[in-house]
């Protein structure tokens, strides 16, 4: 009886060692799984909205993010991760599975530096803006083409460009194309802070009227910004006076030929708010996207009696100013010879 007793005991032992060592083995193939470092090198997911865990798997196979993916699958199941979060995850070498998983749990997404400038048109701003956040161009285009959107906002579909003031920002990747649109504005009223406010109304013009004039300024002279104050200048003393502003940019606009290269008599015939040589004033919208330079060169414009301005016959960019229209003609007829000299003929 004894005998059997100790055989027992003894069989028993045996099954608990056995049980704890396959135990421990397993649970150091857990616990590897779990803390194996598995990014191979610095890198950016992209989950977009509505994605399934499914998808989460193909983009880390397709993208090579991870050295093995078993045992990320291991590990996540481990961790209940089931609740997918779209966004932008930054991942870097070296990352364990235990990590990965944590980041895409909770949703910790980096953020999009969002940068846009040298813009002409609302198009060309919404197929910029999609290459860098998740809306596409059309759904953006569409917003900024909707009335009532764009009227809670305080604009129209004329003058809704200036609403976006050139920079960089930070934005979750996933941001839809409303929630941008509305961030924006946010920014807009951030930018018009009481001293620019206050500027603009010495100017006795709008926030909007400040950045079509600026948009015109920024037109003009595009390759020296530090011109664009005297530039400026120019364009207020010509609303002072109530002359015509007479700028060849505004033409281009209005001829929808952003190619042309030379402004010619039968353009200033074109029939539209946007030809200055037609219509007084400013035209109803920006010509492009002014950025920050070319704004505050029209609000701190600086003060001379030019009314004249015409490029400069040596294409440096720059311009000749003149205070009356036979100076401004012989500079007009140099820059016109120039370019027949180059043959630039539109």
């Amino acid at each position: 009886m004894n005998f059997l007793r100790k055989k027992i005991i003894y069989i028993t032992l045996i099954i608990t060692i056995l049980i704890l060592l396959f135990g421990g083995i397993y649970a150091y193939s857990v616990y590897k799984d779990i803390f194996k470092p598995n990014i191979n090198k610095d890198t950016f997911l992209l989950i977009p909205s509505n994605s399934d865990y499914l998808q989460v798997l193909d983009s880390l196979k397709h993208t090579n993010t991870l050295e093995d993916i078993n045992s990320f699958i291991k590990t996540a199941k481990l961790k209940k991760y089931n609740k997918i979060r779209s966004g932008r995850y930054e991942f870097k070498k070296g990352m364990t599975n235990n990590e990965i998983v944590n980041i895409l749990r909770s949703g910790r997404q980096t953020p999009v530096k969002l940068t846009f400038n040298n813009i002409r048109t609302i198009n060309d701003f919404a197929g910029k803006i999609s290459k860098q956040i998740e809306p596409d161009s059309a759904s953006i285009v569409k917003l900024l083409n909707n009335e009532n959107f764009i009227n809670q906002l305080g604009f129209n579909k004329h003058d809704i460009i200036s609403m976006f003031i050139p920079n960089t920002y930070e934005i979750y990747w996933n941001t839809s194309a409303e929630n941008f649109i509305k961030r924006m504005k946010k920014e807009y009223d951030r930018f018009w802070n009481d001293n620019r406010k206050e500027k603009a109304e010495q100017l006795n013009l709008t926030l909007k009227e400040v950045s079509i004039l600026a948009s015109i300024v920024q037109a003009e002279q595009q390759a020296h910004p530090d011109e664009r104050a005297k530039v400026a200048g120019v364009y207020i003393n010509r609303l002072k006076r109530g002359m015509l502003l007479q700028s060849d940019p505004t033409l281009i606009f209005a001829s929808g030929d952003f190619t042309k290269k030379r402004v010619l008599n039968k353009d200033k015939e074109i029939d539209s708010p946007y030809n200055t040589y037609m219509y007084a004033g400013l035209p109803p919208g920006p010509i492009n996207m002014p950025d920050i330079s070319s704004i505050d060169a029209v609000l701190n414009y600086q003060h001379h009696n030019y009314i004249f301005m015409c490029a400069k016959e040596d294409f440096s960019g720059y311009h000749n100013f003149s205070t009356n229209a036979r100076q401004h003609g012989i500079y007009a007829r140099k820059y016109q010879q120039a370019l027949n000299k180059k043959k630039i003929w539109k």
